[in-house]
């Protein structure tokens, strides 16, 4: 077994001007005419090397999750960057985290030095690997899904040399709604439930395994409740810019978010993964839990991250526009976050020809317990690198 490598934790500061409408988050971030962005550099001691891997999640922070830290102990250097939002994506917009990680690969160029760049999409960092690498290659996002004015194009984003797809899912909005619960009849009263489609309440008429036609009825009906949050933000903006008073945005809440049939149900859309789990724990109390997904949301932030029909970061699409670069994708074939069929679809869209699939079989979304999946992760982004001629011997 090869001995772990010692590494230092660097802190990394981005600084830039941007003027902004409004003030999206508590704090000084963006309230003063400055956005700052926050990362963290894991750096093998005494291993220079020409090439970084960089860690992006849209909401929160990857510095202490078991890859990066086995990617420095490899002797890998790595950057995980904190996007923004990190910590608190209520009023995240995609097209921003796109620009914060742009600023990121052109810091670990110009000012790091770095002549090779990695993105490694990892869970909900994924979608947003796949979004940015688009928009580097060939720019067309000029306005956010609610309109404002957002230049990607005059970004002029510096493509990366390479992509890594890990674990990953297609993107925020299409996941949330393959995990709302259809059940909820009123947005403002969760307890108000259709008692057909709980599938968290004993007595719900379909119990697992799930016929086909129950599981399209559940899958249109988590659909429609997507297009119904989206309609009434639509609405609310429009009404907020007619009224033009001042008042800009407005918070609301989504109740009852992690709700989906594979969670109980191991027929559907098999893999490795354990019913009655899944990677936030039990999920009929993630279902409900302060910390579930999109609990709380601007109404430009749905339309950007949530809304199935509006978001710019749906991953197929995306995929669709990255020609010029070479993919890794790594699935976890025991993954209890990212469903099944998540990661063929990707796969199937890529345009570039440059792409290899790997199965780590066992593995979950953490690999957590897992030292000999985590390590065959480790050992096939190295030999994948230095193959592409994006890693030194």
């Amino acid at each position: 077994m090869t001995a772990k490598v010692e590494w230092d934790r660097v802190p990394v500061v981005i600084s830039f001007s941007e003027q902004v409408r409004m003030v999206e988050t508590y704090g000084f971030v963006g309230s003063q005419g400055k956005t700052v962005l926050e990362g963290q550099r894991l750096l093998p001691r005494g291993l220079p090397s020409d090439t970084v891997y960089l860690f992006m999640h849209p909401a929160t922070t990857l510095n202490l999750l078991p890859m990066p830290t086995a990617l420095a102990e490899a002797g890998l250097h790595v950057l995980c960057c904190g996007s923004r939002y990190a910590k608190n994506d209520s009023a995240l917009i995609m097209e921003k985290v796109v620009f914060d990680l742009g600023q990121y690969v052109k810091h670990a160029r110009e000012v790091l030095g770095y002549k090779k760049i990695i993105l490694v999409g990892w869970s909900g960092g994924g979608s947003p690997s796949l979004f940015y690498q688009a928009q580097a290659e060939s720019p067309t996002i000029t306005h956010t899904p609610a309109g404002d004015p957002y230049d990607l194009v005059a970004a002029k984003l510096q493509p990366a040399d390479g992509v890594i797809f890990i674990a990953a899912h297609l993107s925020r909005a299409e996941t949330l709604t393959e995990w709302l619960d259809p059940s909820l009849c009123n947005e403002s009263d969760p307890d108000n439930r259709d008692l057909t489609l709980d599938i968290y309440d004993p007595h719900c008429p379909d119990q697992p395994p799930y016929s086909t036609a129950f599981v399209a009825r559940f899958r249109a009906a988590q659909l429609a409740r997507n297009r119904r949050i989206t309609t009434n933000a639509l609405n609310l903006l429009d009404y907020l810019k007619k009224k033009n008073d001042g008042e800009m945005e407005r918070g609301f809440v989504v109740h009852r978010t992690n709700c989906d049939v594979r969670w109980i149900d191991p027929t559907v859309d098999p893999n490795g993964r354990k019913p009655g789990w899944c990677f936030l724990g039990d999920p009929r109390i993630a279902n409900s839990a302060p910390a579930g997904l999109a609990r709380f949301s601007s109404l430009r932030s749905w339309l950007s991250q949530w809304s199935v029909d509006h978001t710019n970061a749906r991953g197929v699409v995306n995929a669709a526009r990255i020609r010029a670069t070479p993919v890794l994708q790594i699935v976890n074939e025991a993954d209890d976050a990212v469903p099944a069929t998540h990661n063929p679809a990707i796969r199937d869209a890529l345009a570039t020809n440059d792409k290899e699939y790997i199965e780590i079989q066992g593995a979950t979304h953490y690999y957590l317990g897992q030292p000999a999946e985590l390590a065959q992760c480790i050992g096939a982004v190295v030999s994948w690198s230095r193959r592409k001629a994006l890693l030194d011997d």
